[in-house]
């Protein structure tokens, strides 16, 4: 089946903690919520420690078009989508010998920040080596469960060309959204969350030969994809003429709480296993809520999501990017033992769950 070779990052450069974050924000919109004392208390409440930006603090102090908001999440998404491919095809932790861009049939590019054609893997193409007969599959929309869903469709890719190598390219510039003239407690909210991030996962088939540093690698399993109906209203993004406003609905932890288990129950039962025979949750740190309701609705011990929690305190919540951040530590960290399961799971705007079954094989 096929297997994760490598992944690679590339943070934005303006690296901001949390603290310094939060009296922009109030001094940004203390004159429009009478009680931002008790609601800015949401970004201490977090458990994120700091994030990283496209941009400096005082860019987004500033009032931009629509039109200048994407423009500037086109060029940085090429510059940081074409640092991420480099440094995923040249992991040194996780391959004993580089791999070249001409090695890849195709590459599927995911995001939900911004919005681009040609789409932006074709201008990265341009600045890279790649063949140009290279497969472009660019996926837009799917938000906080498009890395997980970007996995499962380069795994289903592979399983149809086992002697392919693919690339799967999430870069989110969530904070290019940021909207200082929304009042909203969904704005503000968001803006305690969201962060900017872009990863590179290298998947390939089964009659690849592969020069990885283990000989133990995370190996696709199964996958699923769940629409809940009538649930567009939960998460999204509202478009208006300033740009990309978003919808954050509260209920989300308890959607988690009430609406997950019955779906992974049912998935593992279908592989024939049970959640306790996971031993590794390769989660995307919604936020803190979110992580609580997965421990509480699935019934793991909160150790299972600590380095999930760990990639929130360092990173945010870098939308499709965030879970791709949690299987590089997973990874880099050799924390997968052969014969263990482990269980990939993002939630998005539909609403939607993305799940996919790793078992980490020689």
């Amino acid at each position: 089946m096929p297997k994760v070779l490598s992944v690679g990052i590339c943070n934005p450069p303006n690296r901001i903690n949390q603290t310094k974050t939060t009296e922009f924000i109030r001094d940004l919109f203390y004159e429009q919520f009478p009680d931002i004392d008790r609601l800015i208390n949401v970004f201490a409440n977090s458990e994120i420690e700091e994030r990283y930006f496209s941009e400096s603090l005082e860019w987004y102090g500033k009032a931009h078009s629509f039109e200048e908001k994407n423009n500037t999440y086109i060029e940085k998404a090429v510059a940081y989508g074409a640092e991420a491919i480099h440094n995923c095809l040249r992991n040194q932790h996780l391959l004993a010998n580089m791999i070249s861009p001409q090695e890849i049939d195709a590459l599927f590019f995911i995001s939900s920040s911004g919005i681009a054609t040609p789409s932006i893997e074709a201008r990265i193409m341009n600045k890279m080596d790649f063949g140009p007969h290279t497969k472009r599959i660019p996926i837009w929309g799917l938000g906080c469960a498009g890395g997980a869903s970007g996995l499962a469709r380069a795994f289903d890719y592979c399983k149809a060309y086992p002697k392919a190598k693919v690339l799967v390219l999430a870069v989110e510039l969530c904070s290019l959204t940021f909207q200082k003239n929304d009042f909203t407690k969904s704005n503000l909210i968001g803006t305690s969350l969201f962060a900017d991030g872009t990863a590179c996962v290298c998947v390939s088939g089964d009659e690849v030969e592969h020069h990885s540093t283990t000989n133990v690698l995370p190996t696709f399993v199964s996958s699923q994809s769940t629409l809940m109906a009538d649930s567009e209203d939960v998460m999204g993004w509202d478009i208006k003429n300033t740009g990309l406003h978003v919808i954050f609905s509260k209920d989300i932890p308890s959607i988690v709480k009430s609406w997950l288990k019955g779906n992974v129950d049912d998935f593992l039962h279908a592989n024939q296993l049970e959640i306790n025979d996971t031993k590794h949750f390769i989660a995307h740190p919604g936020g803190k809520k979110v992580l609580d309701a997965y421990e509480a609705a699935l019934e793991i011990p909160s150790s299972m999501t600590d380095i999930a929690r760990e990639v929130l305190r360092r990173q945010g919540n870098m939308s499709s990017v965030t879970v791709l951040y949690v299987l590089k530590e997973f990874m880099e960290k050799q924390l997968g033992k052969e014969g263990d399961y482990g269980l990939v799971t993002a939630l998005g705007p539909g609403f939607s769950s993305e799940l996919v079954l790793l078992q980490w094989r020689k």
